[in-house]
């Protein structure tokens, strides 16, 4: 989503020596001040030595990367980790371009951009071009020996209406890219709904606002399935639910950008920030439930594929070991990790959401929680930031989402606390990462983890030692979690081309 830099995956980790492997450097679990884990000085060595000798012939941002996964492949021998893929993601408003072409038509985010909410005034229309040039984008792939690509499909070109229809040339576009892919060896994975959905199913019935898109997702996802899925394993509907219902109905940050003030970035005219991201999170539970259903029903014991879901992750630290903010610390993560994946595991809300939030937040019906629950094969995560809390009481007068948490966060300590999330100020902590792969792990089941985005932005081109420092960091941490028994598969670096950007065109 950030527009950050190439994915990397590790598809089928082996599994964790016990005497190396244990979960016994878990994180000082919501500590005011961590204990740093360790890693080897031999590690360190091999990570300066390896990263000094590939920048003698590393020649465009893009190779950085992929100097650096296969860095991350060798040091998997001294972490217990293996079987590391290189993989490349977009998502499809960030690259295809070619919005009105053989089709396709108007998404959210083509409205919201045209509308010259981005602060360049720039639109998606051209992008990164790859629905003309995804010849030329797979060929460089293949030239950077990268063996996996992750992208989404635009509901918009493939079902322009949202229901009924199929465009051919949708389809005929996603065969050819697919089967291009494949024949240059490359392992294909798919992201269903990244940030954005048809402008039409915004007009008739505000989209993730109404139960009727679970339906109509449901069917794309079913169309999806059908025809790729011959050549796709790995399925992740939604891309991070946690933060687009947020942008999208509290904030006004993303499409469809509804918000009530006070809480919106502008002045808003349409929109519930207090109800409506909960309804929105709520219908995308739903969504992903019954497409998952579907999947297991229809095509999985044919197609031997798995079907996840991504969630916005970041770490918090409590600003003081006070028991009120060790509290709040836990309370953040029930409200960024809880709020999605609790459903998916147990079949209902944390309950420190069901009781800030109240009615507010919507229940599930008892059928409702048994079609939601174990409906995950593995988790995605983006993870960039971490946070500090301190607890604060909660406000009696009108909330919203980041009111309902009850804390003030921080980007660092010495940053003044605000009822909001901002994530622009914040700074490197590769230890956050560890904590939350490492949090996951134990908390919902030993499921399958992908870091499916993690990077730094920076208009750096052949001096990128910054960058690869910041990768170096997050990539050794994701490694001792992995040590530590964290159930981790992949790590992804968001990602190979310059893209549009959701925040800033």
């Amino acid at each position: 989503m950030k527009g950050y830099g190439p994915c990397f995956s590790s598809e089928q980790s082996k599994q964790a020596n016990e005497s190396k492997c244990s979960l016994g450097s878990n994180p000082p679990a919501l500590t005011a001040k961590p204990n740093k884990s360790t890693t080897t000085q031999a590690d360190y060595h091999l990570l300066h030595v390896l990263v000094s000798f590939m920048w003698l012939w590393l020649f465009s941002f893009q190779l950085v990367y992929v100097a650096l996964v296969y860095l991350l492949r060798i040091l998997s021998g001294f972490s217990c980790s293996a079987s590391m893929v290189s993989l490349l993601c977009f998502s499809f408003m960030q690259y295809e371009g070619a919005v009105a072409e053989d089709g396709r038509s108007p998404s959210v985010w083509d409205t919201f951009t045209q509308a010259g909410k981005m602060s360049d005034k720039s639109t998606g229309d051209v992008a990164a071009d790859g629905y003309h040039k995804y010849k030329d984008d797979v060929k460089l792939m293949v030239d950077t020996n990268l063996e996996a690509y992750r992208f989404s499909i635009s509901w918009s070109r493939l079902i322009p209406n949202g229901r009924g229809a199929v465009n051919p040339k949708g389809l005929e576009y996603y065969n050819n890219l697919i089967n291009e892919l494949v024949q240059h060896g490359i392992q294909v994975h798919v992201m269903l709904s990244h940030l954005d959905f048809p402008q039409v199913l915004d007009d008739e019935y505000a989209g993730w606002l109404s139960p009727k898109i679970v339906e109509d997702f449901t069917a794309f996802a079913d169309v999806c399935f059908r025809e790729f899925g011959d050549r796709v394993s790995y399925w992740t509907t939604i891309d991070e639910p946690n933060v687009s219902a947020l942008g999208s109905y509290d904030n006004a940050l993303f499409a469809p950008g509804r918000c009530s003030n006070p809480f919106g970035i502008t002045n808003c005219t349409v929109g519930n920030s207090t109800v409506e991201p909960y309804i929105a999170a709520h219908n995308m539970i739903l969504a992903h439930a019954s497409a998952t259903r579907l999947y297991r029903e229809k095509y999985q014991a044919a197609q031997k594929g798995g079907v996840g879901i991504n969630v916005y992750s970041s770490w918090s630290y409590p600003m003081t070991n006070s028991d009120v903010d060790v509290e709040a610390a836990k309370r953040y993560l029930d409200f960024v990790f809880g709020w999605i994946l609790e459903p998916l595991v147990s079949g209902d809300y944390p309950d420190v959401m069901k009781k800030n939030v109240g009615s507010r937040l919507p229940s599930f019906t008892k059928s409702q929680s048994q079609v939601v629950k174990g409906t995950v094969d593995f988790i995605g995560i983006n993870h960039y930031y971490s946070m500090y809390v301190n607890d604060r009481p909660l406000d009696k007068g009108t909330r919203d989402y980041s009111a309902d948490m009850s804390l003030y966060q921080r980007a660092s300590k010495t940053i003044p606390g605000s009822s909001k999330n901002v994530p622009s100020s914040s700074q490197s902590d590769p230890e956050g990462l560890q904590y939350v792969l490492q949090y996951l792990t134990k908390a919902y089941g030993n499921l399958p983890i992908y870091v499916q985005e993690n990077g730094v932005a920076s208009n750096d081109t052949l001096d990128d030692t910054e960058r690869i420092e910041y990768l170096k960091s997050y990539m050794g941490s994701t490694l001792r979690a992995v040590r530590n028994g964290a159930n981790v598969k992949g790590y992804f670096v968001w990602s190979f081309l310059d893209v549009f950007e959701f925040f800033a065109g």
